[in-house]
């Protein structure tokens, strides 16, 4: 029997499968790489050795005010490791400076204070200063510029008015971004709707370069390029990290050098080929990341590039916060038929992009092509609802999968597993 420990929320789900019925295991080599320090003495040395750029310490010298953006409660970013050194290094330069901590929700709903405690410690959370960035304000937005795709560039004032302004996250595959971190801190970080709609518009999403690991002629990636830059984005501190979470290597500097220095390392860690099979098993990899089915899509993606067309994905998420987007879900709800909205959605131009459009349009994009299966704690007629299906556990998944095969022709499927979808780019 082959074993294996699914994660699922804060725990794990025991799979055993038959030697027999595995096609194949697609697992990032971040899993098993070893760092040759301690998290925080990874941090320490990125921020000693800034790529690109001077010192931290040395850029906030004679700055009134810093604004470090950070990652919301979405993303397992270690900012309990990262913030402490981020503040000390700035307050070495300038013991003045007065800093603000922007939470970058993007499109998410508003981090809540316990979620702060949780992300940042309880001596952060409460003593340091956070503005909650929230997209759909427009009172609190300012233009900055035109992106390439012919969007308005508004972004946080807050962040805009900054003398320094800085990031901290984490670089990991992402399914239309190519890779997460550096530039994606400011779009969709704390851009506006009006901004994020015109980024995440069809057009963009349908790219063949709109995909994991891709950032060369990526139109979603130039956007945010341009926006970091004319945000003045100084400096950022990215790490990587393994399946337990914790920071197994730190790239720290100037906004485009650090992050591809990063998504190198990651791209060599992450890239696994694919293993194709009628039924591929995936994950989200567990809190925070699978709190709902907006961000469980990502995981789908994986399965996406190695299931063979007609195959089944059975997704293994948590999703305890539900579907993760009003818009998102009613997308799919009033969809009568999957090719017929999805035509909806391809024939808007760049600026009539709705609320969450692109998550739908990658979803849809492959219901059209797949069944999915959810294993999940969100409601069982959500996932109907969303053109899914919903089992108790991955045993039930896979006999319901192998009765949609069944009606098929096909009675001995193979089985590709993928532990953690978000963590590996398949190419």
């Amino acid at each position: 029997m082959h074993t294996f420990n699914l994660p699922f929320g804060k725990e794990k789900i025991k799979l055993e499968l038959p030697e027999e019925q595995v096609a194949g295991v697609l697992v990032s080599h971040a899993h098993e790489y070893k760092a040759p320090k301690s998290e925080a003495e990874l941090v320490a040395d990125a921020l000693a050795n800034p790529i690109g750029s001077p010192k931290l310490s040395d850029l906030a010298k004679g700055k009134k005010n810093c604004v470090i953006i950070s990652s919301d409660h979405t993303r397992p970013v270690p900012s309990h490791v990262i913030m402490p050194q981020l503040l000390a290094e700035l307050r070495k330069g300038n013991p003045d400076i007065d800093i603000t901590i922007l939470i970058a929700t993007g499109m998410h709903r508003a981090t809540t204070k316990e979620e702060l405690i949780a992300k940042y410690g309880k001596e952060i959370a409460e003593h340091e200063k956070f503005v909650i960035h929230v997209s759909r304000n427009d009172e609190d937005m300012v233009s900055i510029g035109t992106l390439p795709s012919g969007g308005d560039c508004r972004i946080n004032k807050i962040a805009a008015n900054a003398d320094l302004l800085i990031s901290e996250g984490f670089i990991e595959p992402h399914f239309f971004a190519g890779m997460s971190g550096g530039r994606k801190s400011v779009l969709p970080g704390i851009a506006s709707k009006v901004t994020v709609l015109a980024n995440h518009c069809s057009e963009f999403i349908n790219s063949p370069h709109a995909r994991t690991g891709i950032l060369q002629g990526n139109p979603i990636h130039e956007d945010m390029l341009y926006a970091a830059k004319a945000a003045k984005l100084a400096f950022i501190c990215n790490v990587v990290i393994d399946a337990d979470k914790k920071v197994i290597a730190a790239f720290a500097g100037d906004r485009e050098k650090a992050h591809y220095a990063g998504a190198d390392f990651e791209m060599k860690l992450a890239g696994v080929k694919p293993v194709p099979a009628d039924i591929v098993i995936t994950t989200n990899g567990g809190y925070p990341l699978d709190q709902n089915i907006y961000q469980s899509v990502k995981g789908m993606t994986a399965a996406e590039a190695t299931c063979k067309e007609g195959g089944v994905i059975i997704d293994v998420s948590s999703c305890s916060d539900g579907h993760g987007g009003e818009d998102f879900y009613n997308n799919l709800k009033n969809a009568e038929s999957i090719q017929k909205a999805m035509d909806e959605i391809l024939a808007r131009g760049r600026n009539e992009t709705v609320f969450d459009q692109w998550e739908a349009q990658i979803l849809m994009r492959m219901l059209l092509k797949f069944t999915i299966i959810m294993v999940t704690e969100a409601p069982q007629q959500m996932v109907e609802d969303m053109h899914m299906k919903c089992a108790a556990s991955v045993d039930d998944a896979l006999a319901m999968a192998k009765e949609v095969l069944a009606k098929k022709g096909i009675t001995d499927p193979k089985i590709t597993v993928i532990p953690d979808g978000v963590s590996v780019i398949v190419k």
